[in-house]
């Protein structure tokens, strides 16, 4: 993985005829150090025992061939070798000023340290090249063309106003004030300089974006370490120009993608598996060998770490390609998580998918979608098998079968059962149903969960199921929105929340004990052990967090500020029989148990 990894000496990092430049890609973000990194750097240096240790750097060799100049791509530690650079450039500068005190035994610390800075080479003549954002680039090349270490440099406007050059002139500064301190100006210079010099850094070359992904894990030497899809953007723009393509039209497209699949890290990096996972087979063809037909030279399954290795691959051999693929498929799901706001003949089924926690089968989805022209499925059919999805991750989040380990393999078998298969219109949606029966938990076990402490198993689930009960005998005219959220104090919360009738505190009130177990505090507990969680004592109300103890009658009857009821009168469906009994005992619990159970059974049969 690592190529090589050494302490350095600064002298090294920046060293004469060294045969080796730093470019900082397009990619990376803008120089930021200001005053407090600069001055904490010259200090530690000056201050410190010469040998001082300031850090490392993590490259990445992208010469092909041995007799150029060898091109390190720097992917951490730019702000420390540009900050490094500008510092040499300022002692350089004023080594300048007074080369003419310097003796015979100095005269050549001058020409070592021009030749440490520039690099024949290099394709701009220097050891270092920034990137382009924010005028790094232009800015630094200003500081090295008036200090005659390059040809030609423009000063672009606002020059002195931007870090490269405020940080230049910050190292000016100190050197001034050291040398009016000591009233040697040579001897001072030549003091930092040796100091500067001989500092340690630490230099790591790997040999590949996703070996630097690894290295950053395992180091976690940043306070933000890239992640890779960080790394993956960096890949992109890197090969951008290689592949005929533009660096600008490459990030364009990429914000483009980021922009289908929200701002949130982990639904954009489960894209990505699952692009892989879903269009496996296509994307390996081009690295099979004779004799791989049904080899995966790429991977057999993505995960978070082998993701970067797979797209180091895919973007290298054809970036144009990948880029024109992968935005599609970012398109569609941005349509499947529901980040935009177009509304299609599926939104409201993806909406129920994505309530009960179905994201594992979005890979299927997205085969289906992006391949639905070929494979002749008419829209309707690929309702219906989101509808069906859902129900079988109804069953699943409640049952917990198949195991959440399985879920990627049960979907990317279908999809190669498809293509293996030849399958076409009706028969794909058949076979996925016939799959999904299969992995699917029995009728028995999903009713034994079902009568089960629900609740306390999965909340998620739980309202999911309570509101669909709910909303399955409403119409249009008494359409409520049971998702709906309101801001209170400061976060969201459902407007219509899942509340135990029972209470479920361990300290249960008086009014409830006497209610529920006549009095007897301990069959009360009892009580509280064996039946709150269950389904027949939940509902659906309004939301109110400080009412939850009321006396049933009290939660029944209860009005909120605009006089309107949010207890059991509510209207729901759900709550028609609660609203018309005037206390709630265990076998209340136990029939409204075995009555709701009997409706999701049918509601989410298979």
């Amino acid at each position: 993985m690592i190529k090589s990894v050494h302490d350095y000496q600064i002298d090294d990092v920046f060293k004469k005829d060294a045969g080796f430049c730093y470019m900082i890609p397009k990619y990376q973000r803008e120089y930021t150090w200001g005053q407090y990194q600069w001055k904490d750097l010259y200090d530690d240096i000056c201050e410190n025992d010469t040998g001082y240790f300031i850090g490392s750097i993590i490259c990445i060799d992208n010469s092909s061939d041995a007799f150029q100049t060898k091109e390190l791509e720097v992917v951490d530690g730019q702000q420390r070798l540009t900050t490094l650079c500008l510092l040499l450039t300022a002692i350089y500068n004023r080594l300048k000023i007074h080369k003419d005190e310097l003796d015979e035994d100095d005269e050549d610390e001058l020409p070592a340290l021009r030749k440490s800075i520039i690099c024949k080479g290099a394709s701009n003549g220097l050891i270092l090249c920034p990137q382009i954002q924010n005028h790094n680039q232009a800015d630094f090349n200003v500081v090295m063309y008036e200090n005659g270490l390059l040809k030609s440099a423009k000063r672009e406007k606002n020059w002195g106003n931007r870090k490269i050059a405020k940080c230049y002139k910050y190292f000016l500064q100190r050197l001034d004030q050291d040398i009016e301190e000591s009233g040697d100006a040579v001897k001072t210079l030549l003091e930092i300089k040796s100091k500067v010099s001989k500092a340690v850094l630490v230099k790591i070359e790997v040999g590949s974006h996703a070996e630097a992904y690894t290295l950053f894990e395992s180091l976690n030497n940043r306070g933000t370490p890239l992640t890779a899809i960080d790394l993956m953007k960096n890949l992109i723009l890197a090969r951008a120009e290689r592949s005929g393509m533009t660096c600008d039209d490459c990030f364009e497209d990429w914000q483009t993608l980021l922009g289908y699949l929200t701002d949130d890290y982990s639904t954009q990096e489960r894209f990505f598996r699952q692009y892989y996972n879903a269009f496996k087979n296509r994307l390996n063809e081009p690295f099979r060998t004779d004799g791989q037909r049904k080899k995966d030279p790429l991977g057999y399954i993505a995960t978070r770490s082998n993701l970067l290795s797979i797209f180091e691959e895919l973007i290298s051999r054809d970036l144009s390609g990948f880029m024109s693929d992968i935005l599609v498929c970012g398109e569609i799901y941005s349509r499947l998580i529901l980040s935009t706001d177009d509304k299609t003949k599926y939104t409201n089924s993806l909406t129920d998918l994505s309530r009960i926690q179905g994201a594992p089968s979005y890979l299927l989805l997205m085969y289906l979608f992006k391949n639905q022209a070929t494979l002749e499925v008419a829209d309707a059919d690929i309702l219906e098998t989101i509808k069906l999805l859902t129900r079988f991750f109804v069953r699943r989040n409640i049952t917990d079968t198949p195991n959440t380990r399985d879920l990627n393999k049960i979907f990317m078998q279908i999809i190669s059962d498809v293509e293996e298969g030849k399958l076409t219109r009706t028969t794909i949606y058949q076979h996925i149903y016939d799959e999904l029966v299969r992995w699917s938990a029995t009728d028995e076990l999903f009713e034994e969960k079902l009568k089960g402490d629900i609740y306390e198993e999965n909340v998620g689930v739980a309202r999911f199921v309570l509101c669909a009960i709910a909303q399955k005998h409403m119409t249009n005219e008494t359409w409520t929105d049971l998702w709906e959220q309101n801001d209170y104090g400061g976060k969201k919360v459902f407007k219509w929340t899942i509340e135990h009738i029972f209470p479920e505190g361990k300290n249960i009130p008086d009014k409830w004990v006497d209610m529920i177990a006549a009095g007897d505090r301990n069959l009360a507990n009892e009580y509280l052990e064996q039946y709150v969680h269950k389904i027949g004592n939940l509902t659906v109300t309004g939301y109110n967090s400080t009412l939850s103890n009321l006396s049933f009658v009290e939660k029944r009857d209860r009005l909120n500020a605009q006089k309107l009821y949010v207890g059991y009168k509510n209207g729901l469906e759900i709550n028609k029989e609660l609203a018309e009994k005037d206390a709630w005992t265990v076998q209340d619990i136990i029939d409204r148990t075995d009555e709701l159970v009997e409706m999701l059974l049918d509601m989410y049969k298979l």
